[in-house]
């Protein structure tokens, strides 16, 4: 009963959002690197903050700093989606989120000196990586209810970690965003205040589970996006390329805007392949080494991306020359 109140509360602060949002232009706007081609609602993934705000007057008790933290960075990246802030500035709140959780969760206690700054370049990068692959319809809420969904899994039945409210209360914000996203012309897009906090509550997840005597071959729970994102941030390197400057050759991109598949397939595909990865880190984890199980998912993810992405970006790079138009360079 509580659940279905929470639902509803949820759903219907949502429809008060886009109200506010079409009030004051909270909007969305196509351009050359957009995967859209109509004017949205932006910042829907507020209502994942309300989850998180909510989970935590719930089971106050620990949850605290992480949800004040994550309040802090997903306030800063709604901002963002309302008026452009610097980079610096958003990197910096980030930082300092993470920092807030490390405390919180004993890292700077626990973990050797030296470990403490590529940590907090993987948190970072996670996060930002959870943001650039907020492209298309679907892809973040469904990408999430999967890895929360997991991380749910492990929770109940493996190792507990977190109230499971801190799970599934997100969960159910996934269900209600996805309701108005997951459509072929959505109706809302999640912003970086969705994916970014999104980003941070499965960042503060996954290392809760690691500290709690959890393998961090739990990290695979990210398997897809990871690659994607490691990848293609690797390729616009080699390119000589802004990393930080939209684009449109993620794999997921590709698939979308070029090759011409439905967002709801492309997004489908990465939120089935990611519970498949998931499955298998669940029943294999215990009975083989993180080391091992990464080699068995990762290798096989690299060399797809690496022989299929370049066979696309010659086939839209022919395609766009046959049409005239200007052609994605490999």
């Amino acid at each position: 009963m509580v659940y279905l109140l929470v639902f509803v509360f949820l759903f219907i602060s949502l429809m008060v959002y886009f109200r506010i949002a079409l009030h004051y232009r909270i909007i969305d706007k196509p351009n050359d690197r957009s995967s859209h081609r109509s004017f949205t609602i932006r910042g829907a993934g507020i209502i994942f903050l309300l989850a998180f705000l909510l989970a935590w007057g719930m089971h106050y008790q620990g949850n605290t700093l992480p949800t004040m933290a994550a309040v802090l960075i997903g306030g800063v990246s709604f901002v963002d989606d309302r008026i452009s802030l610097s980079r610096r500035l958003r990197i910096l709140v980030q930082v300092l989120a993470v920092g807030i959780l490390f405390y919180k969760l004993g890292v700077f206690d626990i973990c050797p000196a030296w470990s403490i700054l590529p940590m907090f370049i993987l948190a970072v990068g996670i996060i930002n990586a959870y943001n650039f692959m907020d492209g298309i319809n679907g892809i973040t809420g469904l990408y999430s209810l999967i890895v929360l969904g997991s991380l749910q899994y492990v929770n109940i039945y493996l190792t507990h970690f977190v109230h499971p409210d801190m799970i599934w209360l997100p969960i159910l914000a996934c269900i209600v965003f996805l309701y108005f996203n997951f459509r072929i012309k959505a109706k809302c897009f999640a912003g970086d205040v969705g994916s970014i906090s999104m980003a941070f509550w499965v960042v503060f997840l996954i290392l809760k589970l690691v500290m709690s005597g959890g393998s961090w071959g739990y990290v695979l729970f990210l398997a897809v996006y990871g690659i994607d994102s490691v990848l293609t941030i690797s390729h616009r390197l080699l390119r000589k390329e802004n990393i930080f400057e939209p684009h449109r050759i993620h794999f997921f991109q590709l698939l979308a805007n070029e090759v011409g598949w439905t967002h709801l397939t492309v997004s489908s595909i990465y939120a089935g392949l990611q519970l498949i990865i998931s499955a298998l880190v669940i029943l294999l984890l215990p009975v083989m080494h993180a080391y091992w199980l990464a080699l068995i998912i990762l290798l096989p993810l690299v060399a797809f991306y690496l022989i299929v992405k370049p066979r696309l970006m010659r086939l839209v790079q022919c395609s766009s020359s046959t049409n005239g138009s200007e052609p994605v360079s490999v």
